[in-house]
């Protein structure tokens, strides 16, 4: 006990003389920097020179800190620019998505107010109550049914492009099957290479095109529109168009917004009448025509038969 008592005794005044010498040596040094002499000068530049250069190890710590402190702040710059590019950027985004919501429902408003696709064509519009699709169903439900004169297998549009058809009807609603079910089968044609083929659903949103005979001459980007073949839709229609997905095969990027389906157009359409013998459409039938003649002759000749001879009738007068 008393040898630590010892030592803590002379810790304290070593400590102390420790920390006034180097208080007069500072001292020393910040007078030899203020003295504004030329010994003076020359001692101050004799000490840099023999001094310094040998603490080059010494300031590399402070160097690379110094650096550290510059590339930090640096890096805080292009971290404050980044984010304000992000935050333009995320605004561009926005004023992009409305502009392409107004482009689209422009499209529709004029699709719906100065295209006719058949003089004879008329369209009760609905409204799209629920989806009641599944990952193995894809269809939506109308609240346009019977009561409105809705009948099976008609088509629907969103005002732009094709949707489905009616695959059920009730009272007061429908339901539509829309193009990319995997049991929807629509006859469809690629006018810019004049080929008729099969638009087929997969449940995928972009239905595959089947049954095409010369796939090599259709191009991204044609049109695709109904052919009309089969009675099934009016010919016409637009559909969408062609690109080649991932599988290699040729497939049809729909023109009506799947995502944005509110508002959807049944179009009214009845059978045409139907021509049985080929040259039913450029002239009528020759027995028709002989039919028609005898007739004619026949009826020709009983008003020929029933009109009074008015000769006869004087000369026998004359002879009386």
């Amino acid at each position: 006990m008393a040898r630590n008592r010892d030592d803590q005794d002379y810790i304290g005044p070593l400590r102390r003389l420790g920390v006034a010498v180097l208080v007069v040596i500072l001292l020393a040094l910040f007078l030899v920097w203020r003295i504004d002499s030329p010994r003076m000068e020359r001692f101050r530049s004799a000490l840099v020179d023999r001094f310094v250069p040998s603490f080059d190890w010494a300031m590399a710590p402070v160097t690379k800190l110094t650096d550290m402190v510059e590339g930090f702040q640096s890096y805080s710059r292009i971290y404050e620019q980044n984010q304000e590019l992000r935050r333009e950027l995320q605004q561009m985004k926005a004023w992009k998505e409305a502009a392409v919501q107004l482009e689209q429902q422009n499209a529709k408003l004029l699709a719906q107010n100065k295209v006719r696709l058949d003089p004879k064509l008329t369209s009760v519009s609905g409204r799209v109550l629920a989806d009641s699709g599944s990952p193995f169903r894809k269809s939506v439900l109308l609240n346009v049914g019977k009561r409105d004169g809705i009948v099976d297998g008609w088509a629907t549009m969103d005002g732009l492009g094709l949707v489905g058809r009616i695959s059920g009807v009730g009272s007061s609603t429908s339901r539509v099957l829309l193009l990319t079910d995997a049991s929807s089968r629509i006859p469809v044609s690629i006018p810019a290479s004049g080929q008729n083929a099969i638009l087929a659903g997969d449940n995928s949103p972009y239905p595959f095109v089947d049954f095409l005979e010369h796939p090599d001459r259709v191009r991204p980007g044609d049109r695709v529109i109904s052919s009309g073949d089969g009675g099934v839709f009016p010919a016409g229609l637009l559909v969408g168009q062609v690109f080649q997905g991932r599988d290699k095969r040729l497939r049809v990027r729909l023109a009506a917004d799947y995502e944005r389906l509110d508002f959807l157009r049944v179009l009214r359409s009845h059978p045409a009448e139907r021509i049985e013998n080929a040259g039913g459409l450029i002239a009528p039938d020759p027995k028709v025509i002989e039919q028609e003649a005898a007739e004619k002759a026949r009826s020709e000749a009983a008003e020929g038969a029933l009109e009074p001879d008015d000769g006869s009738e004087d000369g026998n007068g004359g002879s009386q």
